[in-house]
């Protein structure tokens, strides 16, 4: 691998992690594009880079995260806890996020060679696409419908819960990650913008989770140059930030149509060309 096929990869992994179009999809089929192999040890590399990204996004609000969900243990002695979710939404969204992140994980555990065993299928790459297209299609009709919007103050456990569940299909390369959780979110009722919101704050348990994984493979990096790791590394930083900044932005003032016609024409496509090419 290249350099610049090292920085195309970063910038795919970097956009399409955030963007509803599922970056293992493209990580599947994007090295045939190019012309390459993309090692496990460089997928996990990337992955880190886009962590960085969404944490440094979401800085302030991560760090106090963190200080009410401490507060929020002294609550419990004290008979405020429920009452200190309700006040404080830090505080809720740490509970939520640490629920919320429960599916995803017990999925991995339990199915991980299954969902392994999809990533050498382009075939399925392509169906789980076309899904994925139906349900960010979905999810704005029924959204539109919707008048009476749930803010973080009303989100309910149950949410937090569904939207996980959602999040746990998407290890399955095709099924996009911020797709399936933005569109669970949508078709729920909750406000566009906490949707896409609580989405990326939910990845970072999840990216974290399957990074530490697979962190054993990371020595094997030095299949590609020094130079072309460090660069794909810095294109997966910079383009999921930017990535994340367009997405909140759009959400909040568009809709998710584009990106489910793109689904639908890649994943057909992907589908057909695994046929040709007997991929």
């Amino acid at each position: 691998m290249d350099i610049i096929q090292a920085l195309v990869l970063g910038i795919v992994q970097g956009l399409t992690e955030f963007l509803p179009v599922s970056s293992s999809a493209h990580l599947v089929f994007v090295p045939y594009i190019i012309g390459t192999t993309s090692s496990l040890a460089y997928d996990t590399l990337l992955h880190i880079g886009t962590l960085i990204a969404v944490v440094a996004y979401f800085w302030n609000d991560i760090v106090n995260m963190f200080k009410s969900f401490f507060s929020s243990l002294l609550d419990i002695p004290r008979g405020q806890f429920l009452k200190g979710l309700q006040e404080n939404q830090f505080k809720k969204l740490a509970w939520f996020i640490i629920i919320g992140s429960i599916p995803a994980g017990l999925a991995g555990i339990l199915f991980k060679s299954s969902f392994e065993s999809l990533f050498n299928s382009i075939t399925m790459v392509g169906v789980f696409l076309i899904v994925t297209g139906f349900l960010l299609w979905g999810s704005e009709m029924v959204s539109r419908k919707i008048s009476d919007k749930t803010s973080l103050k009303e989100m309910s456990l149950k949410n937090s819960i569904i939207i996980g569940i959602a999040q746990a299909f998407s290890i399955a390369p095709g099924i996009s990650r911020s797709g399936a959780t933005i569109s669970t979110g949508l078709f729920l009722g909750v406000e566009r913008e906490l949707a896409a919101r609580y989405s990326f704050l939910l990845s970072i348990p999840a990216i974290l989770g399957a990074a530490l994984v697979q962190a054993k493979d990371i020595s094997s990096i030095m299949d590609i140059s020094s130079a072309a790791a460090i660069a794909g590394f810095i294109a997966a930083i910079i383009s999921g930030y930017l990535a994340v900044k367009f997405m909140l932005k759009l959400i909040k003032e568009r809709n998710l149509l584009p990106f489910a016609y793109y689904c639908w024409i890649v994943g057909p496509l992907a589908i057909i060309l695994s046929y040709i090419y007997h991929l």
